[in-house]
């Protein structure tokens, strides 16, 4: 039985080059009416968004999701954690490719050192469902303890 199902529907307008997609469906709402382009996903956004900021946006915010559990199981509380991700759409064999996705982690957390607080971030990045489903992509890492 799933943990979660989420759903997404996308009606798409006219050709690639000057097409425009809208999420007209999805599970909470949020998305409901925004607009992406091909435009939008390759040169200015515009205000629109495009997969790949929808991609960085759920591995930025499961990360950061991982990295609180995982440092509860360490008995740690983070005061703050903010967790970026760059989701890259590459050229592989001249076909537009979602390869690699850069993690860059700042957290604030009262009674952690550095190594400490790097291990811990590694066990989150193992842990973390989206990274798990980007396992094909690079994934990177950079992660910041702040004082």
């Amino acid at each position: 039985m799933s943990i979660a199902v989420r759903n997404a529907t996308t009606t798409w307008d006219g050709n690639l080059a000057s097409g425009t997609g809208t999420f007209g469906s999805t599970s909470s709402g949020a998305l409901d009416g925004q607009e992406v382009t091909w435009v939008s996903r390759t040169e200015a956004p515009g205000g629109k968004s495009s997969p790949e900021e929808l991609l960085a946006a759920a591995h930025s915010s499961c990360f950061a999701m991982a990295l609180g559990l995982t440092l509860g199981q360490h008995k740690l509380t983070p005061t703050r954690l903010v967790v970026s991700a760059e989701v890259h759409l590459d050229p592989v064999d001249e076909v537009p490719t979602i390869t690699t996705s850069n993690i860059t982690v700042h957290g604030t957390v009262p009674g952690v050192d550095a190594a400490t607080f790097a291990s811990i971030v590694d066990e989150a990045a193992k842990l973390c469902p989206v990274s798990r489903l980007f396992a094909s992509a690079e994934i990177s890492v950079d992660a910041h303890l702040d004082e």
